[in-house]
């Protein structure tokens, strides 16, 4: 099984950074992780870096995203915010992984049991969290609207899912530049949800 060598840019595909990504999940689920020297991987990637994808995930303590895809110091460009919502910032790091550095793959990754969309769910206000969780409102009210008859635990999973659609959709319509790269096939945008329970991540 080929293991995404940080030492040189493969120019991986965009299908093939996807592979490497459900492989790692694959690997990490049969806890059959890759033995890694991390020392000698620090001194590798200390010159330079050739991650293949950048993944949007959530803050949550549970989800470390390098662990649960089995990927080592250099491989992946992460970023995280509480209930993988987007910015102008998240927006920024993308346009530089992927225009910049070369990475051909974005994925949106939300997870089961999460507390933002609890959050979003519950109509929390709290400080600034409050502006945060209203960008998962309006996967709340799709949900609602598309399944009024969801108990507490689907109602979650639902939002959870449609939040990560409505990610997905507002990095095509807000950025032009990784708009036109994934059109083109030189990115490619996927969507996923880590469940907690399994560590299994799937990709929808």
């Amino acid at each position: 099984m080929k293991i995404h060598d940080i030492t040189r840019n493969d120019n991986v595909t965009p299908a093939k950074a996807l592979a490497f990504l459900e492989e790692g999940n694959a690997r990490f689920v049969a806890n059959k992780m890759t033995g890694r020297d991390w020392l000698q991987l620090i001194a590798k990637t200390a010159s330079g870096r050739y991650p293949f994808a950048i993944v949007l995930g959530c803050i949550d303590s549970r989800v470390p995203v390098e662990v649960v895809f089995d990927q080592g110091i250099g491989d992946l460009f992460v970023a995280r915010v509480a209930g993988n919502v987007l910015n102008d910032d998240m927006l920024g790091s993308m346009e530089f992984a992927c225009q910049v550095v070369g990475a051909s793959l974005i994925v949106v990754l939300g997870h089961t049991r999460c507390g933002a969309v609890r959050g979003a769910i519950e109509q929390v206000e709290l400080g600034h969290f409050t502006g945060l969780l209203a960008k998962i409102e309006p996967a709340v009210k799709q949900a609602k609207v598309k399944s009024p008859d969801h108990d507490a635990d689907e109602l979650m999973d639902e939002v959870t899912r449609l939040n990560v659609d409505h990610v997905a959709e507002e990095i095509l319509e807000k950025s032009s530049l990784l708009n036109q790269m994934v059109r083109t096939g030189k990115v490619g945008l996927v969507k996923a949800v880590y469940d907690v329970d399994s560590g299994r991540v799937t990709f929808i």
